[in-house]
């Protein structure tokens, strides 16, 4: 695979490393000569160039990637060249970084992002998740349908525990895909008791209102409330 990656800071430097590592073929494009760091990354092709110009993308041979990401730390950059990269190349996949979180909403077909990521979203997410117990958390949105997978660990006098899976109701749009006990995941079952502790996974369609997730807090643990 043949990946273009636009932002040759310690962003794209990164993740350069990790697809060449993976077998794949790489390019890394910059406009800032201090980003020219070759000897980090000396098994990519590196351009010096503004991959906001069709015709640096051109030169970066933009059309024979398979892959785009858009790794710059400015997310009117990452959004021109992932707008490029799609209506002008034609691009199968594009990949672009989200520095503001209040941009995210940009990021979408309209503007060629197949996927987004969020790094402040997604820290956010995590550090949310490791602390606490019994508030409904979302992890991550998956792009192309607009579903997000929110996670909750059951307190010990959550209403469910002890229940049967197939003995409750969730929400409209929402799927209890898997249970996390003592580290090792498995797909739920009717049949299945939850427990203290649990790290329960849902998937939440995106027309699931956030009424929706109230009602599913409070059938989880009522005495919380939703992230």
């Amino acid at each position: 695979m043949r990946v273009l990656i636009a932002g040759a800071g310690s962003v794209g430097r990164s993740i350069a490393r990790e697809l060449l590592g993976h077998g794949h073929e790489v390019a890394l494009i910059d406009r800032n000569p201090a980003a020219m760091r070759i000897a980090s990354v000396a098994e990519a092709d590196w351009l010096l160039a503004d991959a906001c110009e069709p015709s640096a993308l051109a030169e970066a041979q933009v059309e024979d990637a398979d892959v785009v990401v858009a790794a710059t730390g400015d997310d009117k950059v990452n959004l021109v060249v992932s707008l490029l990269a799609k209506t002008e190349f034609g691009v199968p996949r594009v990949v672009a970084r989200v520095n503001n979180p209040k941009n995210e909403w940009m990021f979408d077909e309209a503007w060629g992002v197949d996927v987004q990521v969020s790094t402040p979203r997604i820290m956010t997410s995590l550090v949310e998740e490791a602390v606490t117990v019994g508030d409904l958390v979302r992890i991550f949105r998956f792009h192309q349908s607009g579903a997000s997978m929110h996670e909750l660990t059951l307190p010990a006098d959550s209403p469910v525990v002890g229940a049967l899976v197939g003995s409750l109701r969730w929400p409209t749009d929402t799927v209890l895909a898997a249970v996390i006990r003592e580290d090792r995941p498995f797909t739920p079952t009717p049949d299945d008791t939850l427990e203290a502790g649990d790290e329960l996974l849902f998937v939440v369609a995106a027309a699931a209102l956030e009424s929706d997730l109230s009602e599913l807090q409070q059938m989880l643990a009522p005495a919380r409330g939703a992230t």
